[in-house]
């Protein structure tokens, strides 16, 4: 396991009802991206920019919000984030007009920036959690699948800390970028493999998963906290393709759940 990453300064100030795991729902796009995309031409017009219609308004991401909520989302702690954090900064340049669609785009090597809905929907999971709940906050989490940053971001706006591991080093470097200097929350970054959590740091009072496999690594549920929810995609035998995986942890044993279809790229071993 490679050394961790440097830590970065710290200045980062109902569950629903469990879906048929052999269904998915269909999620609209944001209808107004081009919107967004003509604006973006005119950012250098500071009346333009007053009206707050470039990508790097507010105005954008509260209708991406709008959207969330219309498609049934509705933590709002979470929608807050979603609300503060600027997405575009985290995809390609070529990419960014799409941003706040409701769509996945790709960051290199294979890999994705999910949807925001199934991003928000995973969030709004882990904080129906018991502790959460309890805590108005998801406490520790364990991130594994870093990608490009941008559910680092948010879930340093939701927890106390956030260790965020990813195994593909040029993916682990374009996040350090995204994030150097981030002024909100408290966020390490780690390269290492992923299906080995992170021991050091253990015990994590949420987890969460960007990939998923056939199996759920021990080495999560051992490293998750007593009263603590884990959330990952997990291949589901009864319908043949992924649904979120649900799991609480509890002095009596782990409860599982499964939730809603999903698509997320396969869970691998080692560091690449």
């Amino acid at each position: 396991m490679s050394k961790p990453g440097p830590r970065f300064p710290a200045r980062l100030g109902p569950l629903q009802p469990a879906s048929k795991t052999g269904s998915a729902s269909v999620l609209r796009p944001q209808r107004p991206v081009h919107e967004a995309a003509r604006d973006a031409t005119r950012r250098s017009d500071p009346g333009t920019r007053s009206a707050g219609l470039g990508l790097d308004s507010q105005a954008v991401r509260l209708r991406m919000v709008a959207r969330l909520r219309a498609d049934g989302v509705r933590c709002e702690p979470v929608l807050q984030a979603f609300a503060s954090v600027e997405r575009h900064r985290f995809v390609d340049t070529a990419l960014a007009t799409q941003a706040y669609e409701d769509t996945s785009l790709p960051i290199g090597l294979g890999q994705t920036i999910s949807k925001p809905s199934v991003v928000a929907r995973m969030l709004s999971l882990l904080f129906a959690g018991e502790g959460a709940s309890a805590r108005g906050h998801l406490g520790r989490v364990l991130e594994i699948g870093t990608g490009c940053g941008y559910q680092t971001a948010l879930l340093a706006l939701l927890s106390t800390r956030v260790l965020s591991i990813e195994r593909l080093k040029p993916l682990h470097d374009k996040a350090r970028a995204h994030l150097a200097g981030w002024p909100q929350g408290d966020v390490r970054l780690v390269y290492a493999d992923g299906r080995q959590g992170h021991g050091p740091s253990a015990p994590y009072d949420s987890i969460v998963a960007a990939a998923g496999g056939d199996d759920l690594p021990a080495a999560w549920i051992d490293q998750l906290a007593m009263g603590g929810r884990l959330v990952a995609p997990m291949h589901d035998a009864a319908s043949g393709g992924q649904v979120l995986l649900v799991l609480d942890k509890h002095a009596g044993g782990v409860r599982r759940q499964l939730h809603d279809a999903v698509h997320f790229v396969p869970l691998k071993s080692g560091t690449a």
